[in-house]
């Protein structure tokens, strides 16, 4: 497969996603800064909030999500950490992708780069979803400023996806059938029941999944040298109701296989965590990096 820059499929789509975008940031605490990261990949959007002394948290949202999805978290999060929110490069968003990104070892020097760009010698990364594999992916590649990682519910991380959730992709990347698809998807992987685009969240990923063709490759899973590799403390939350793997087999290989690991399953969570179990997680992130620092 040819690596590509991320892209619109058409202006109608991206007028669209835009729409959905500012309507969702109207939404969040108004940041204090906003970078523009230039990294040898395209320009990374991060927002900055709050200003507490320490080691910062840096947020990494799932699939189509951007710093939206994190309107449940930032505002509790901010009252005592600094918090950069990165729009993912290669995914819908405001960063904008200029040189293909190849592989995994590309997507963690994007990340160092914005750190730097952003004057972060050490960062604390959570990351959701696929910003979960983000942080690990970042953790094994380049460790250097990673303070710790925090994985919630992180795809293709520590247990495979299932064929099932891979074949339920297939008619949101058919045109005529994804305006049908795509939300019976995200009911799916939300599991919560209601209709997703009764959310700004769910509106800003719907118009990310119809109108966008991402520029990030495939996330490869992390074989268990990789994840024995982890030199820094790990928090992995697994949501016990996940459809994205298996959660126990995720869990029992992070308590495994990662040496300063804490493991979390928790039952009644689904893959939609940072959100449906916002305070929890939110008390959660904040314990752990306070115990490390």
């Amino acid at each position: 497969m040819p690596h590509r820059i991320g892209r619109f499929t058409s202006p109608a789509a991206e007028r669209h996603f835009r729409s959905a975008y500012e309507e969702g940031m109207r939404l969040l605490p108004a940041p204090a800064e906003v970078h523009d990261v230039a990294t040898a990949f395209g320009d990374v959007r991060a927002y900055r909030f709050g200003a507490a002394p320490g080691v910062p948290l840096v947020l990494l949202h799932g699939t189509n999500g951007t710093t939206v999805s994190w309107r449940p978290n930032i505002e509790a999060l901010a009252r005592r950490r600094t918090v950069f929110a990165v729009d993912l490069l290669g995914e819908p968003g405001a960063s904008v992708q200029t040189a293909p990104i190849r592989d995994a070892d590309d997507q963690a020097a994007w990340l160092e780069q914005t750190l730097a760009g952003l004057g972060l010698d050490r960062a604390h990364l959570v990351g959701v979803s696929i910003g979960g594999w983000t942080a690990c992916n970042a953790a094994v590649r380049r460790p250097q400023r990673v303070a710790s990682a925090t994985m919630l519910d992180p795809a293709n991380t520590l247990a495979r996806m299932p064929l099932g959730l891979i074949l339920r992709t297939i008619p949101v990347l058919i045109p005529f059938l994804s305006s049908w698809a795509t939300p019976r998807f995200l009911r799916y992987v939300d599991g919560q029941g209601g209709d997703p685009l009764a959310d700004p969240v769910g509106r800003v990923i719907d118009a990310g999944m119809r109108g966008f063709r991402t520029g990030a490759p495939q996330p490869a899973l992390f074989d268990d040298d990789q994840l024995r590799s982890l030199s820094m403390p790990v928090l992995a939350v697994v949501a016990g109701r996940s459809v994205i793997h298996h959660p126990r087999t995720a869990c029992e290989r992070a308590r495994r296989l990662i040496p300063d690991v804490r493991a979390e399953l928790w039952p009644e969570a689904t893959h939609a965590i940072s959100g449906q179990c916002a305070a929890q997680v939110n008390d959660r992130v904040l314990r752990f990096t306070d115990e490390i620092d």
